[in-house]
């Protein structure tokens, strides 16, 4: 459980110093279209090293890392997602 932890925590921090070296977004739609690219693109780096792994050109612990970094980025993308319905929710239950 602490690698996994650490592998996330590792991932974090490796999102975080590429989202600072980049400029803030102009709209919430420039936003939303550089997370989902992120999402996508880590999700390729996963399979791909998954795939690598699987013909032996990757050893475990790249594989242990990316599958670490696919679930903590799609745990993400389901509580943004989450949120949003929340916040749709609400806005249905706003008197009119």
């Amino acid at each position: 459980m602490d690698i996994k932890k650490s592998l996330a925590a590792q991932a974090y921090t490796q999102t975080r110093s590429a989202a600072a070296s980049e400029p803030p977004p102009n709209s919430v739609e420039e936003g939303a279209a550089r997370f989902l690219g992120s999402f996508a693109e880590t999700l390729t780096r996963g399979e791909e090293t998954a795939r690598a792994a699987m013909t032996g050109g990757a050893d475990p612990h790249a594989l242990v890392e990316a599958l670490a970094s696919s679930q903590t980025a799609v745990e993400t993308v389901v509580t943004v997602r989450d949120r949003v319905v929340e916040a749709y929710q609400e806005i249905l239950r706003m008197p009119v």
